[in-house]
């Protein structure tokens, strides 16, 4: 056989193919390592978003401490030590800092300063990218909220619910931080500018604080306050949590005389559809003079 024959008959090689990627929930999660890195080196974030409610928590705890928080409950009135009183919405406002402010304010510096561009043109898909920040959402919620009742429980001798309302904790929480992260995403394209963002966010969720129930006694407030604070998801976050944290006699001071689980289920459920259908339509990647 000559070597012209050997050569003829030899079969090339067949050519490599493109590299498979992860799949996109793998990506998420390399993702969220990355969203949580940078998170961490934003100090004054970490101070304002993590640290913010246990900063408070402590403050208005060792102030008040020792007085009671009293409601008219018929034909007397009934207090509550303070600090137990304001666990609960000290909670609720830490998963709107952590999943509502936390995302509207990074998307839209990360619009600004060109990160969303250059996501936008490597194979990362958009799904991971979003899922990178849920997944930095839920981490930094979760610590923060261990922190939070870790701190009344040891430091203000709040007493712990039973193992029953830890389930109604445990949905109020996760349907609550999903609906903060969401409307943070539809949110996110109202500031002009990363510059703007912060000041514009902020604004937002400390009027939501004020008549939410989570610096005041949410009964005590106006009834036109209330009926406000109604529209939006941060009063029944802080409802739900009210629910777990105190006794159950305390439902008949708020303003439907009940906890109204079902009510703050599907509040924030409307939220949860509301804040995807908007984030849908209007999310971008470029800024506004970007094309």
């Amino acid at each position: 056989m000559t070597a012209t024959e050997t050569t003829g008959s030899a079969r090339p090689a067949p050519a490599a193919g493109p590299a498979r990627l992860p799949s996109p929930f793998a990506l998420g999660l390399v993702r969220a390592r990355v969203e949580l890195l940078g998170f961490l080196r934003e100090r004054d974030a970490v101070v304002f978003i993590f640290a913010y409610p246990l900063i408070m928590m402590a403050i208005f705890a060792a102030v008040f401490g020792g007085e009671e928080q009293a409601f008219d409950m018929g034909p007397a009135a009934v207090g509550i030590d303070f600090a137990q009183y304001f666990l609960p919405g000290m909670i609720a406002t830490g998963t709107m800092l952590s999943s509502f402010q936390t995302v509207a304010i990074s998307i839209a510096v990360e619009r600004d300063d060109g990160t969303l561009k250059r996501l936008r043109a490597t194979p990362l898909p958009a799904v991971s990218y979003f899922l990178g920040k849920v997944w930095q959402v839920l981490l930094v919620s979760v610590a923060q909220t261990a922190g939070l009742v870790a701190l009344a429980a040891l430091a203000f001798d709040v007493p712990l619910p039973d193992d029953g309302r830890w389930l109604t904790f445990a949905w109020v929480f996760v349907l609550g931080t999903a609906t903060g992260t969401v409307c943070g995403v539809a949110f996110s394209t109202v500031p002009r500018s990363g510059r703007s963002a912060s000041a514009v966010v902020t604004s937002v969720v400390l009027v939501l604080q004020f008549i939410s129930g989570v610096f005041f006694a949410f009964p005590s407030l106006p009834g036109w306050m209330q009926q406000i604070a109604a529209l939006f998801p941060l009063k029944w976050i802080a409802q739900g949590m009210r629910s777990v944290f105190l006794p159950d006699a305390f439902a008949a001071v708020e303003p439907a005389g009940e906890w109204q689980h079902p009510a703050i289920a599907a509040t924030l459920g409307i939220w949860l559809i509301l804040g995807l259908v908007i984030g849908v339509r209007t999310f971008r990647w470029r800024r506004r003079d970007d094309g």
